[in-house]
């Protein structure tokens, strides 16, 4: 157990699920335990965790939470089509080559050969967020987000299958660069796409659902805890019934936590379908959906909702 420790970066603090759920809580991340055990065992096993769900559930959040909790450095790599290894690892800094080469000239033409070594160091590096996964960080390994890996295409996949297989990336001018201690990966994704099979293996997996009401309510509590409880229950209530109508982007629990903020700086302490048509914008990102929501189907919906919690 030692021997994974040292590997992983795990503090002594994290012998059980428990140790997580208590640690998560601390940075207000509520976590329940299913998710609780596959970070834990992510951890203690040194296993990539693939974390896929719903936009808004939660999935970057749980690598923000997990570096503050164990005191390292979040390197987040956020993808994008068309992203490569390059742009994912590292770059040369051209402007100061072409300064340094100039100097040179200027000074009356330096040896070409003893010019390009020069040129291809580490001073004129910039390492990206894979390459510096890889660095030695002060306080231990890093938390690596590699965040919405399904807008990147297959090549990226298979060069992060291989990245990730021997935690090390490769730069030609320099050699190979191997992690002595391999970073805390955390990868997720929307499910835009299918994620190809052969690195789903390598991790570890875990579905992020949306949250029951009590948990999205617990949820609440820790992020916007000055929201009285009859507001924060209606919020809840009222977004999870969003959630079962026929909507193109459903609102996740980041939603559910802007909202409350915005009624909270309006001195909001009941919802009314007016203030719900004046705050949609906060929960629904699209017109079509605004649309459907406003008017007589707010209403609707929340004299739905204040029935159920009357009834609960």
């Amino acid at each position: 157990m030692a021997a994974l420790q040292r590997r992983t970066g795990v503090t002594d603090d994290i012998t059980t699920i428990d140790d997580v759920q208590r640690l998560l809580a601390g940075q207000d991340y509520v976590c329940g335990r299913p998710l609780a055990t596959v970070v834990f065992l992510a951890l203690r096993l040194g296993r990539p965790l693939f974390l896929e769900g719903e936009a808004g559930t939660g999935k970057t959040e749980i690598a923000k939470a997990v570096a503050a909790a164990l005191g390292r450095r979040l390197i987040r790599l956020q993808c994008y089509e068309g992203l490569d290894a390059a742009a994912a690892v590292y770059e040369w800094n051209f402007a100061e080559q072409m300064i340094a080469i100039r100097t040179a000239e200027a000074a009356g033409g330096a040896d070409r050969d003893a010019l390009k070594s020069e040129l291809f160091t580490e001073d004129y590096l910039i390492e990206r967020p894979l390459l510096q996964a890889m660095r030695p960080q002060a306080g231990g390994p890093p938390v690596l987000l590699i965040d919405e890996l399904d807008r990147t295409d297959e090549p990226f996949e298979a060069f992060l299958l291989e990245a990730l297989s021997d935690y090390q990336v490769t730069i030609p001018e320099l050699g190979t660069v191997k992690a002595e201690h391999p970073p805390i990966v955390i990868l997720t994704s929307n499910r835009t796409r299918e994620v190809h099979d052969a690195l789903k293996r390598r991790c570890l997996y875990h579905w992020v659902d949306y949250p029951s009401f009590d948990r999205e309510i617990e949820i609440l509590h820790a992020r916007a805890p000055e929201a009285a409880e009859t507001l924060s229950r209606e919020v809840v209530a009222f977004v999870q019934r969003l959630r079962g109508e026929d909507l193109f982007k459903k609102p996740g629990v980041a939603e559910t936590i802007d909202w409350a903020k915005c009624l909270l700086a309006l001195d909001v302490i009941a919802l009314s379908p007016e203030v719900i048509a004046d705050t949609i914008g906060a929960i629904l990102k699209y017109q079509d959906d605004i649309q459907r929501i406003q008017g007589s189907e707010a209403k609707r919906l929340l004299d739905e909702v204040r029935t159920e919690l009357e009834t609960a």
